[in-house]
């Protein structure tokens, strides 16, 4: 890890991976470690994905939690990477024994935990978690390859 830091604030994590709104899912990173960190998506109604997923009984899609999960992992492979990770993108590879067990619902605060099972060359392999007071809603085994932004 390039240095011991705990908090990754929006802005630093917009300057590790290259999405934004409406797509930036992760509002901050904390609790680093050599083997993944935590994120946090603070749900909120005022989300446009409510109007129609569902009106009068607003759920946070699923397939957006599994990909809030793959940004936490992005910015933490970025934030591994260091100096070595300008001009480079992190994409998804496979998503494997994805289970949702719990809804998701505007007011949550989603932790988002992320685990690196193995990383070999430029492919990481990790496991996720979203959790929202300490109950796990989702969680999944996914891998994203780090390629250029040239495309190479």
């Amino acid at each position: 890890m390039s240095e011991d830091k705990k908090i990754i604030d929006v802005v630093e994590i917009m300057e590790k991976i290259p999405h934004r709104y409406p797509m930036l899912l992760v509002d901050r990173i904390h609790e680093i470690h050599e083997k993944g960190c935590t994120g946090i998506k603070n749900v909120t109604i005022n989300e446009s994905i409510f109007q129609g997923h569902f009106p009068g009984a607003p759920v946070f899609p699923g397939v957006l939690t599994i990909e809030a999960m793959a940004q936490t992992a992005g910015a933490f492979v970025m934030y591994e990477m260091g100096g070595k990770s300008e001009n480079k993108l992190v994409y998804f590879m496979s998503i494997d024994e994805v289970k949702f067990r719990k809804t998701i619902v505007p007011g949550d605060r989603v932790s988002l935990e992320v685990i690196k099972i193995k990383q070999r060359g430029n492919v990481w392999k990790f496991q996720g978690y979203a959790k929202v007071e300490g109950q796990v809603c989702a969680q999944a085994v996914f891998s994203a390859m780090i390629i250029d932004k040239s495309g190479k």
